[in-house]
């Protein structure tokens, strides 16, 4: 038997949006380096299309899109929210807070409520999803890795899922984030941390 059994496996993927993965992405300019080294946005298109051919369930968890009055009667704004106030990130209705093309959603994918901060089960309806879908091991991966992608992962620790972190599809700021997040935070919280071509292998005979 798999350590990912089908019935019991998804695929979170974390804002795989076109602000960190398109040209046209206003913060491109940030993530490029490390998108591009490691190969994230095939990598993230391998592993989605994987999943949906194995039978695992592929699950977004989306960025809030930004409205014109967010955040005006917030006590508290911590750099994220200041960012995307400031820099009119992910706007509501905008090019940057859709998903890439090349992994969109697709007729069968699940997606969560959208997170205002950094995780996907926060005020969300995510671990609803998950439970109502017999679900008890999480693949995560997406942007940023430090951030939305870590918070994610260590929630559903928190929750009592097994978290399994991927660690070229992802994207960050520098490559000292990158660093940190998989070789220090990662093995901290999570029960497994792999490439996607070794989840892929792991599940290829997945029952």
């Amino acid at each position: 038997m798999s350590n990912y059994p089908i019935a019991n496996t998804a695929l979170i993927l974390v804002d795989p949006l076109n602000e960190f993965l398109s040209e046209k992405g206003k913060l491109w300019a940030f993530t490029k380096g490390t998108a591009k080294a490691t190969n994230t946005l095939e990598n993230l298109t391998l592993l989605s299309r994987h999943c949906r051919e194995k039978g695992i369930k592929v699950i977004y968890a989306l960025h809030h899109e930004t409205c014109s009055d967010d955040y005006k009667h917030w006590q508290f704004l911590n750099p994220s929210h200041k960012g995307s106030k400031e820099h009119q990130l992910f706007m509501e209705g905008s090019f940057g807070a859709e998903v890439h093309a090349d992994i969109a959603p697709q007729k069968g994918d699940l997606i969560a409520a959208k997170h205002w901060t950094a995780s996907g089960f926060a005020n969300t309806d995510l671990d609803m999803l998950l439970k109502q879908h017999g679900i008890n091991r999480v693949v995560i991966a997406g942007n940023r890795a430090n951030t939305c992608v870590d918070s994610t992962g260590r929630y559903a620790v928190e929750l009592g899922y097994h978290a399994t972190l991927i660690s070229d599809a992802i994207a960050a700021f520098s490559e000292a984030e990158m660093v940190a997040t998989i070789e220090t935070n990662w093995p901290a919280f999570g029960h497994a941390v792999m490439t996607t071509k070794s989840f892929i292998e792991q599940t290829v005979c997945s029952e």
